[in-house]
């Protein structure tokens, strides 16, 4: 059974797996926020919500590798692959999810960030059941992260990936930002991984 994290929590990919991990896929899901409609009688779509996920790849002294996301798919290494942009949130599951071969990530990288920003510019009180949740290369789920997080934030940096000897471990860090896309949140980023 899947971890349950909470913000600031880690865990071990291969202690959770109970066998070396060499591949995970890091699923994003979200809805978009129901509303009520005139006085609560009336049902009232929420609307869309274009959420995008992003994957930045750091070494130890933060210096950005490469970044994955809606405008570029694969890393140059091939290492990290994004499923593409799911401009609505509608449906069960993963709405998007990046796949990341660990095997071939290069050695030089330390960390993998992951991010999700509005593109559209709704911030997170227009959002719900927004979580993240990594899955090994056996599909067997490894932990969640439910982001119970709303407010006038338009991007949060979700969680990460970090290089610890021949393991890896999964950090929630569900820290709220401000940015239409993920370039705007790596200073935030190198400061928290890397400062």
């Amino acid at each position: 059974m899947a971890i349950s994290l909470s913000k600031n929590q880690s865990v071990s990919l291969t202690k959770e797996s109970g066998s070396t991990v060499t591949a995970v896929h890091v699923g994003l899901g979200w809805d978009a926020v129901k509303s009520k409609g005139l006085f609560g009688l009336f049902g009232g779509g929420g609307g869309d919500i274009d959420l995008d996920a992003s994957c930045v790849m750091l070494d130890s002294t933060g210096r950005e590798v490469d970044t994955v996301w809606f405008r570029k798919l694969e890393s140059d290494c091939g290492a990290v692959v994004h499923s593409g942009d799911n401009r609505t949130g509608a449906g069960d599951g993963d709405d998007e999810v990046i796949t990341i071969n660990l095997r071939r990530v290069p050695s030089e990288v330390q960390h993998l960030a992951f991010t999700v920003n509005s593109f559209t510019g709704q911030n997170f009180t227009k959002v719900e059941n927004a979580g993240v949740r990594i899955l090994d290369q056996a599909n067997k789920e490894l932990a969640t992260y439910n982001l119970a997080q709303k407010g006038e934030h338009t991007a949060l940096f979700i969680a990460s990936l970090s290089r610890t000897g021949g393991d890896w471990q999964f950090k929630a860090h569900g820290i709220p930002a401000n940015g239409r896309t993920i370039e705007s949140m790596i200073p935030m980023i190198v400061r928290e991984l890397a400062g």
